[in-house]
C-alpha cells in the first residue's frame, strides 16, 4: 500500500528513513523537527529565537548564573533551543553556568537538578528544554532541595502545555504556536502532493508566556 505523503512528528525518527521516503517519491513534511536535507519540508517553531528570548528575559531579570537543562541534543529542537540560548548569553558577555542534556526525560531532569542545585555555588536560574522536564525540575527544587521559586531560583520551560498554567506550576515558558504550525504543515503537505510547492523549511515564532516561576524584569511590568 502506497501513501500519498508522510508527516513525521518524532524527534527521534531516523534522518536516513525520511530521506529514503523522499527518494522513493513520497513527499515528507517534518513537524516540529528538521534535518539538513533541502529535499524535505519542515515546519517548526523558531526554536533558536525561543532560546534567545529566554536568555534575554532571564538576564533582564538580573540573573547571571544561569543553567540550561537542554532537550535531547540528538534532535534539532533541542540543539536549536540550546544554541539560541547560549548565543544570546554570549552576546551579553555571559557564559552559561552549566549546560547538560536532559534527553527530554523527567528522571534525567531530576538527576541533573539534584547535581546542579545541590552545590553551594548553585545557579540562580535555569532554562529547561521542555515543560515536562521543567515540572520535574520545579518539584525537585521545591520539595527535595527546599528552594523557593522564584525567590531563590527562576525556572523557564518551553512548549506551554496545558499543565504549565496550573497554579501548582505557574510556569513561565515559550508557547509553541501549534495551530499555526499545523495549518502550515497541512498546506506544505498538500502543496507537495499537488506538485505546486517546492520543499521549504518554515519556522514560526512563539511568544514568551510570563507566569510566576521566574523573576519578572521591571521592563516587563
Amino acid at each position: 500500500y502506497r501513501v500519498d505523503a508522510i508527516v513525521t512528528a518524532s524527534v527521534a525518527m531516523s534522518n536516513h528513513l525520511t530521506s529514503q521516503c523522499d527518494a522513493a517519491g513520497i513527499p515528507v513534511v517534518m513537524f516540529n523537527r528538521g534535518q539538513d536535507d533541502v529535499r524535505l519540508s519542515a515546519v517548526t517553531s523558531d526554536n533558536v529565537a525561543g532560546g534567545r528570548d529566554v536568555a534575554n528575559f532571564l538576564v533582564a531579570g538580573g540573573h547571571r548564573r544561569i543553567a540550561h537543562i537542554a532537550g535531547w541534543q540528538g534532535s534539532s529542537t533541542g540543539r536549536d533551543r540550546a544554541r539560541g540560548f547560549t548565543e544570546a548569553l554570549a552576546a551579553r558577555g555571559i557564559e552559561p553556568d552549566t549546560v547538560v542534556d536532559g534527553m527530554y526525560d523527567t528522571n534525567e531532569a531530576k538527576r541533573h537538578t539534584r547535581e546542579i542545585f545541590g552545590r553551594s555555588d548553585r545557579p540562580d536560574a535555569v532554562f529547561v528544554g521542555n515543560d515536562h522536564m521543567a515540572f520535574a525540575v520545579l518539584d525537585t527544587l521545591r520539595f527535595e532541595l527546599g528552594l523557593r521559586v522564584p525567590d531563590e531560583v527562576s525556572v523557564v520551560g518551553y512548549d506551554d502545555v496545558p499543565i504549565a498554567s496550573w497554579p501548582a506550576y505557574d510556569l513561565t515558558t515559550i508557547r509553541q504556536p501549534v495551530n499555526r504550525m499545523v495549518d502550515a504543515t497541512v498546506e506544505a503537505l498538500l502543496g507537495r502532493i499537488e506538485g505546486r510547492l517546492e520543499p521549504t523549511h518554515l519556522q514560526i515564532a512563539g511568544p514568551l508566556i510570563i507566569r510566576g516561576s521566574a523573576r519578572k524584569p521591571e521592563v516587563f511590568n
